[in-house]
């Protein structure tokens, strides 16, 4: 009995890894959502890296390296970042800077204006070499969880941000 026990989890192991590796390393996930603010106010807040634990729960702090690094420690682990392109008011992308996490890529945040404020899309060029991450990216959080998270903070903080002085407040 315990030798049948052995093989089945073997096998299930052997299952999980052979199903990891045909899954591809690459990939791409892209979110969108109309948040309060004028895109260069919006892109302003996610552009201050240093912010970012003050309206997101799952950062606990960022260090600020050089003009175009930052680190970040959040509930998932630390991680560097390098700024790779800034156009202000428009489009912002960084790229996992270390090299021996399992995961890397960019997130490219691009501002356009829209009748209720500004359209946020967040998109993730993403690599996953690690076969345990790439099988649970897939199967289990989605390629989307960590920028539908990021979204949403956003618009929680864009919905608390103080409203340009002559415009009417919203009834509640």
């Amino acid at each position: 009995m315990i030798k049948i026990a052995l093989i089945v989890v073997a096998v299930i192991v052997v299952l999980f890894f052979v199903i990891a590796a045909l899954i591809p390393r690459n990939h791409i996930a892209s979110v969108s959502r109309v948040v309060r603010g004028a895109p260069a106010s919006v892109y302003a807040i996610v552009r201050n890296a240093a912010s970012a634990p003050e309206w997101r729960k799952d950062v606990q702090k960022v260090e600020i390296l050089d003009a175009t690094h930052f680190r970040e420690h959040a509930k998932y682990g630390t991680v560097t970042y390098e700024i790779v392109e800034d156009q202000p008011g428009q489009r912002y992308v960084t790229r996992i800077a270390d090299k021996n996490l399992g995961h890397g890529g960019t997130w490219t945040y691009e501002f356009a204006p829209d009748a209720a404020g500004t359209r946020v899309t967040i998109t993730e060029n993403g690599e996953v070499s690690n076969l345990i991450f790439r099988f649970l990216s897939r199967f289990v959080f989605g390629y989307t969880s960590n920028l539908d998270g990021v979204l949403a903070a956003l618009a929680a903080k864009c919905d608390i941000a103080p409203r340009p002085s002559g415009g009417p407040s919203p009834a509640r």
